[in-house]
């Protein structure tokens, strides 16, 4: 081999070398930048803060306990104010579990349920989602856009956002008639009153009075004549034309007593939709209790006629 040829092997092979150590480089730079982009995509795009799996099991009893636990641990990760009600709404399948725990809905499942506070909401291996910040903040909006409406001759009572009918719920009202109440220490029309105002509070775990005669209870008889616990179901506090008058919204034990004039002025629910109405309705949530005899159908916009029962119309 001549001296020539292999002075131009040698280039070649250099060449060569040079051109394979280019192309590893690329490749290599371009990785880093996709990796770049990768990365900067990912914390552009909205996630989750975190995915809560439960390891205990959650009874009602311990229920709100756990709750504020998670949210108190959970805040201060949250590019927003989390809250139970924020949490909750971003997990609907609580809600549902919460309503099943109603007396009357177990009962049509032939279980009979004593202690509602021994029934379990969250199990093992259920997970919480904590929303992002754009989740949050679209939830957060829904409960700004969000009303009640209430109509006592109709006993219903409406969840709207906007305009839109979430729910349409049965109450019961108060009786059409004054009496000695010994919490008021006062004869008090039982009527319950209507107005403009919002929800100022709620009553996460309430103690039971008889507002009659003023004593605590724990127990109640059921329509189906059983004797149960009192279930730890929140109560809503409401201020009406400025006013807290005690008129609170709860529910009942008692279903049959629903579409009838049966409370001492409070408004009363079916212990599965008080849960709905606590979780769509924060405090802040407006509230309009009003006294129409006209009403049109939801299913045919008919005009509906309905009894004058407080005799008001007269």
């Amino acid at each position: 081999m001549t001296k020539k040829l292999t002075y131009t092997l040698s280039l070649l092979l250099l060449l060569l070398i040079s051109i394979t150590i280019a192309k590893i480089l690329e490749i290599r730079t371009v990785k880093k930048v996709e990796s770049t982009f990768k990365a900067i995509a990912l914390f552009e795009k909205p996630k989750y803060v975190a995915r809560i799996p439960i390891t205990d099991t959650i009874q009602i009893a311990g229920y709100f306990n756990f709750m504020d636990s998670l949210v108190t641990a959970y805040d201060s990760l949250t590019d927003y104010p989390l809250s139970e009600h924020l949490l909750v709404k971003a997990n609907p399948w609580i809600i549902d579990t919460l309503s099943h725990t109603d007396y009357y809905y177990m009962k049509k499942k032939d279980s009979f349920v004593y202690d509602q506070q021994k029934m379990v909401v969250l199990r093992p291996y259920d997970t919480i989602i904590v929303p992002d910040a754009h989740k949050a903040e679209l939830i957060l909006s829904s409960f700004a856009r969000t009303s009640i409406d209430i109509n006592l001759p109709e006993f219903k009572l409406r969840i709207y956002q906007d305009s839109v009918l979430l729910h349409s719920l049965p109450v019961r009202i108060g009786q059409n008639r004054s009496r000695y109440l010994k919490m008021g220490d006062r004869v008090t029309d039982l009527r319950t009153k209507t107005g403009y105002g919002h929800i100022v509070g709620f009553r996460r775990n309430p103690d039971f009075y008889n507002p009659v005669d003023g004593k605590k209870f724990e127990y109640t008889r059921r329509d189906d004549g059983k004797t149960t616990l009192m279930p730890q179901i929140p109560w809503i506090e409401t201020e009406v034309n400025g006013v807290r008058n005690g008129q609170l919204i709860h529910p009942t034990t008692n279903p049959k007593t629903l579409e009838k004039a049966y409370s001492n002025g409070c408004i009363g629910v079916k212990e599965g939709d008080a849960w709905i109405i606590y979780y769509h309705c924060p405090i802040g949530t407006p509230l309009h209790i009003r006294y129409d005899l006209k009403s049109k159908d939801s299913k045919d916009s008919n005009l509906l006629l309905i009894k004058d029962i407080y005799h008001l119309d007269s």
